[in-house]
């Protein structure tokens, strides 16, 4: 169910403390911690506390929510120094966009050129 942990979510491990992750910051909602395999020099990952598959399933379920991770990369990026040189906020949504783990997230890119069109 939309919204409920589940046990074979790695992100859902990392809410519980279960699994290890570099957390940089925390709310009541939301949890940032740092990409194992950065893209950029700034690298952090924005997740919803609660379990949603991808950005629409959050968006739909819980706008609230959605709006919460925003306003968390937002935020990321300022405490990463990257606002004013530019930053990239990314949602993957299915396999072949490149989402592997099916937990709602955004990617906080920053600290390097990002080209566009991006990969």
């Amino acid at each position: 169910m939309a919204g409920e942990p589940q046990a074979d979510c790695l992100f859902c491990k990392i809410v519980a403390g279960e699994v290890p992750a570099t957390v940089v910051r925390e709310t009541e909602t939301t949890v940032a911690f740092r990409d194992i395999n950065p893209q950029a020099p700034s690298h952090v990952l924005v997740i919803p506390k609660a379990h949603y598959a991808d950005a629409a399933d959050l968006a739909a379920g819980a706008p609230q929510l959605a709006a919460d991770v925003l306003r968390e990369a937002g935020q990321i990026a300022a405490d990463e120094k990257v606002v004013e040189s530019g930053y990239r906020v990314v949602f993957n949504t299915g396999a072949g966009a490149g989402q592997t783990v099916f937990h709602a997230h955004a990617h906080v890119l920053g600290g390097r050129g990002l080209q566009w069109p991006p990969g």
